[in-house]
């Protein structure tokens, strides 16, 4: 058989190969302590689990629009009316199996030869694939340990060429838990009206795990970037509930189109139960999603604390998400050397920084969506591990 060229610049996500991995060698009888996977531990809210029975006890069980059920799309406007004081019209909604398909469009849209694109690295690894599946030229927009891995507008700005057609921006960010400054996204929304056809994505996923006080600036109080933003956001993180597949993205009127002829190619609609489930998750008590945040505020103190202690490597405090992202460069290894032999050796799954693009050499993500107890075993064991590499 022939395949189409462009498949070999598909890339992958590495935590799910890391994942089975595990997942392997436990079934194998190692014990295994999971820092590598993006997913709360947590359960989803009960209340949440109801609505979707609910739905499907009441019939809910066929097609739905492709942009999502009216009552969705009309909870998820409330909620940034409520969150961010942005009025967003529900018909430029679109509901999404998940956030990756947000990704995907959006890049598919403006990506061809002769393009560009600026997006984050280290950063979720899924952008710097479809731009490169798309046949686009992926500029790194470089997010530096010294900087707390916060953007630079200024850098970012001076990388815009006539050829740039979308910047991608994640923030709280994935890997690094950095969180980019109001007064950076000021200065990257006023630069921006220099180049007016330069559209931008903005993954705000992780917009409510903030600590130390910080509050989620979104890119929808910049007006006037609103006819050119695509905004990502769902329920997988701030919910619990990755599985579910559920995710939400405001565009444009003038993409929303667009988006919706793509969506009826690809996945027709999200499955309609768990859009209900939606509206639950959006309009019910929101005292879980705070515990939550709260559990994860804690081990991210404990997480960094026993980073810190480890020999050659030094951990930046995240300002949110559930990611530490360490230097491990003093330990005199490599970011895939330490991974591979933190899971081979001491039983502790991590992804390699190089997973989120090549300026994660010399970093490892660890997840703190685990237990304390977890937390502190695999750093024990990681200790051990280094003692002795160093003997």
């Amino acid at each position: 058989m022939q395949l189409a060229e462009n498949l070999n610049n598909l890339g992958t996500e590495t935590a799910f190969e890391v994942l089975a991995r595990a997942a392997k060698l436990s079934a194998a009888g190692k014990d295994v302590i999971n820092l590598g996977i993006g997913q709360p531990d947590f359960k989803t809210p009960g209340h949440v689990v109801e609505a979707a029975i609910k739905a499907m006890r009441d019939g809910h069980h066929g097609y739905t629009p492709a942009k999502g059920i009216p009552e969705l799309r009309e909870a998820v406007a409330a909620d940034t009316l409520k969150r961010r004081g942005a009025v967003i019209d529900p018909e430029n909604i679109m509901i999404m199996p998940g956030g990756k398909p947000t990704m995907f469009f959006a890049v598919m849209m403006f990506a061809e030869p002769g393009a560009e694109i600026i997006y984050p690295n280290p950063g979720f690894p899924i952008y710097e694939s479809v731009i490169r599946y798309a046949g686009a030229t992926p500029v790194p927009m470089r997010l530096l340990e010294e900087k707390g891995f916060a953007f630079s507008a200024d850098e970012v700005l001076s990388q815009i060429t006539p050829k740039t057609r979308l910047i991608i921006m994640n923030t709280p960010a994935n890997p690094t838990g950095g969180v980019t400054p109001k007064e950076e996204l000021d200065k990257l929304a006023a630069g921006l009206a220099a180049w007016p056809n330069v559209v931008v994505m903005s993954d705000e996923i992780y917009d409510r795990m903030l600590y130390d006080g910080r509050q989620h600036a979104s890119m929808l109080a910049y007006e006037e970037l609103r006819d050119r933003l695509i905004v990502l956001n769902g329920w997988s993180k701030t919910y619990a509930m990755t599985g579910w597949r559920l995710g939400y993205s405001i565009w444009p009127e003038k993409l929303i189109g667009h988006v919706e002829k793509l969506a009826v190619n690809c996945h027709s609609c999200v499955n309609a139960p768990t859009q209900f489930a939606g509206i639950a998750a959006l309009n019910g008590p929101q005292d879980e999603v705070d515990g939550m945040l709260v559990a994860f505020d804690k081990r991210r103190r404990l997480i960094v604390d026993a980073l810190n202690a480890l020999p050659g490597v030094r951990c930046a405090e995240p300002g949110g998400a559930f990611y530490a992202f360490p230097n491990i460069t003093g330990t005199g290894m490599d970011a895939k050397a330490l991974q591979t032999q933190l899971l081979e050796q001491a039983g502790v799954a991590v992804v390699a920084g190089t997973s989120f693009g090549a300026l994660g050499e010399g970093f490892i993500r660890f997840s703190y969506a685990a237990s304390a107890e977890q937390i502190e075993d695999a750093m024990g064991r990681m200790q051990k591990l280094l003692e002795r590499a160093n003997d």
